[in-house]
């Protein structure tokens, strides 16, 4: 009987578990290049002419960046390109990188011309390529004449910022122990979906209990959703004087793509890219410019401190005067700064005076003017 027991007693059972880590190294290097005009001279209209930063080190290779002031052989014409370098032989490196220029009229270092670089993953090889480094990058990073009338030129100098992650090998464990009583099983608990799923609330218009009407367009909302979101819509739909339910409301002063993407914000913390794709640059300024006066109207500050910098990233001799002066309507402290610093440039503030926005600053907002030019003037003086 004994035996029998001991035959039927169960033996311990084991364990095994393993985890796999991503190892990165990741680094930022910034290249100065100072007399921007005179690149034009250096080679001038020769495409395969082109300037290399140092070498910089990121996982344990050697980088640098290249500029081509005149765009490389596959650019097209009035183009500057852009290309990250492996300069390390005979490997294999998986990345992940952007390449930008940095706005230099502003403090905030977030205010960066994305390249169509943003977040590339690429394999730099050289390990079948004995008498070069392969290059990855963008031909037609911008238009040089883009630039030269943007915030990423000043005193004819540009930054060039290449933000660059390094992916190593895995690395995995294994370990291996007895089953003990009381053991804690482990959940992988799910990324929240709330974002995705309100959204989905809104283009399916499920249990939607308002209606509103913008210049002629119809759009159904959650009360509930629009008063979590701003203090505004808070008071107009629960405060004593609140609309009824039931009842359209009439959205007066806004275009219908406008609000739209204002209450796909609300619902999301995001742009929808349907509306994105179909704009131009010229265009989604503009909706920067109309988004801005929605969210500063609706207390959505999320939203107004996007556009503040979206703005920020698209100020030009033509546009600032404008810009400045919308800055100061809805209280943009940021924005109206880095216009200013804009503006101070010794080498803009005359151009800046002949442009149409300047006109209408000076007739329609002289306080705001008498600001910026006594603020420019003294940091002229400065420079």
């Amino acid at each position: 009987m004994a035996a029998s027991a001991s035959r039927l007693r169960p033996s311990s059972t084991t364990r095994t578990a393993s985890s796999c880590k991503p190892e990165t190294a990741r680094g930022t290097h910034v290249f100065t290049i100072h007399g921007y005009s005179l690149q034009a001279l250096d080679g001038a209209g020769n495409k395969a002419s082109f300037i290399r930063s140092a070498a910089f080190d990121v996982g344990g290779f050697d980088w640098c960046l290249r500029y081509y002031h005149n765009g490389n052989i596959e650019s097209d014409d009035d183009y500057i390109s852009v290309f990250l370098e492996l300069m390390t032989k005979d490997t294999e490196v998986k990345t992940i990188f952007d390449i930008r220029m940095l706005d230099q009229y502003t403090d905030d270092s977030s205010c960066v011309l994305v390249s169509t670089t943003n977040n590339t993953r690429r394999v730099f090889g050289t390990t079948n390529f004995k008498s070069k480094c392969l290059v990855w990058g963008s031909k037609n990073f911008i238009r040089r004449s883009e630039l030269e009338g943007s915030v990423y030129l000043r005193d004819d100098r540009l930054m060039i910022e290449c933000d660059l992650t390094v992916i190593k090998t895995p690395l995995v464990k294994t370990e291996e122990r007895a089953a003990m009583p009381g053991d804690v099983i482990h959940f992988q608990v799910p990324p929240t979906n709330l974002s995705r799923d309100l959204g989905k609330l809104l283009e399916n218009n499920v249990g939607a209990d308002l209606s509103f009407e913008v210049g002629g367009v119809v759009f159904t909302a959650h009360s509930v959703v629009l008063a979590a979101r701003s203090p505004v819509f808070m008071a107009e739909l629960y405060g004593p004087m609140g609309a009824e339910r039931g009842e359209r409301i009439a959205i007066q002063d806004m275009q219908p793509v406008v609000f739209k993407a204002l209450l796909h914000f609300m619902y999301t913390d995001s742009f929808s890219p349907a509306i994105n794709d179909d704009l131009s640059r010229d265009e989604r300024q503009e909706l920067a410019k109309h988004l801005l006066v929605a969210a500063d109207r609706y207390a959505v500050e999320g939203l107004k401190t996007i556009c503040e910098k979206a703005l920020c990233m698209s100020l030009s001799v033509v546009n600032v005067a404008t810009i400045v002066a919308l800055a100061d309507q809805h209280n943009c402290g940021r924005l109206k700064e880095a216009c200013v610093k804009f503006i101070a440039s010794s080498n803009r503030l005359d151009d800046v005076v002949e442009t149409e926005g300047y006109g209408r600053l000076k007739t329609s907002c002289p306080s705001i003017l008498l600001d910026v030019i006594e603020r420019a003037t003294k940091s002229r003086k400065i420079n």
